[in-house]
């Protein structure tokens, strides 16, 4: 099995290498990730400035290809120009911080996944729901579990798999569980603060407006104890709307 590895993290993240050990030991595993962090950048593509690839080595060691661009142009640019072929499935993570609920829109992590679903490649976004998580092994062994099924079972074209990981101990994981995608959002708002020289800045900030109180929403569900795994796909057609829309007579 041929499986492209990516993030949002940037290529040094501990995620992205405890991910490469996990899916190492059931198929062949090429990292094409950015060569610094992309959070929250969404599915932005990079087309107003060359992109430059380097190879990245850690401990000595060649472990991928660092991008100078965002996780979605890491995608296009492994399967097109690095592996020149579709691999059987792309992986995205392990992601700092919980991609839940409208989480999901702003998401690299998410967005790599996306791109390869754009693709017709089978994919799984997964994260594990700290900011500063140190210990990635169970997420890894997730990891494992749901690309061999995946690669077993299939996806429907279009289609990939975002998983997110409770960060607690294993011990403490009430089970996995098919989710669907939470309402709850972020009440952001850009902070006024003053730099040394009394020049104003702005800073984002916010707080989390948790409204899921189902157990099969992502959000609930990781907030429970329970790994999520939700199936999300790229259109985004209101097909209830689009119903009702025809009675408007356009």
């Amino acid at each position: 099995m041929n499986i492209l590895i990516c993030n949002d993290d940037g290529i040094d993240s501990p995620g992205i290498h405890a991910l490469a050990k996990a899916l190492k030991e059931v198929g062949k595993v090429t990292v094409v990730a950015p060569r610094t962090e992309q959070s929250a950048v969404g599915h932005a593509i990079t087309m107003k400035i060359p992109l430059r690839v380097t190879e990245y080595y850690k401990d000595g060691k060649f472990f991928g290809y660092a991008v100078d661009g965002t996780p979605a142009d890491c995608i296009k640019m492994g399967i097109r120009n690095i592996l020149k072929f579709s691999p059987d499935i792309v992986v995205s993570g392990i992601n700092n911080g919980s991609n839940a609920a409208i989480n999901i829109i702003y998401s690299g992590t998410v967005s790599a996944a996306r791109e390869a679903a754009i693709m017709d490649v089978p994919a799984i976004a997964i994260s594990v729901t700290n900011h500063d998580a140190k210990d990635f092994s169970y997420a890894g062994r997730v990891a494992q579990k749901l690309t061999k099924l995946v690669s077993e079972k299939g996806l429907e074209t279009g289609t990939l798999l975002n998983v997110n990981v409770p960060d607690v101990p294993e011990d403490e994981i009430n089970g996995i569980l098919l989710t669907k995608q939470g309402k709850s959002k972020w009440d952001d708002i850009y902070e006024q603060r003053d730099d040394p020289y009394g020049k104003k800045y702005y800073w984002l900030t916010g707080k989390l407006m948790d409204v899921d109180t189902q157990l099969e929403t992502d959000q609930f569900a990781i907030k429970n104890n329970y790994v999520s795994v939700t199936p999300i796909h790229f259109d985004l057609t209101d097909y209830k709307t689009y119903e009702y829309l025809k009675s408007w007579n356009l």
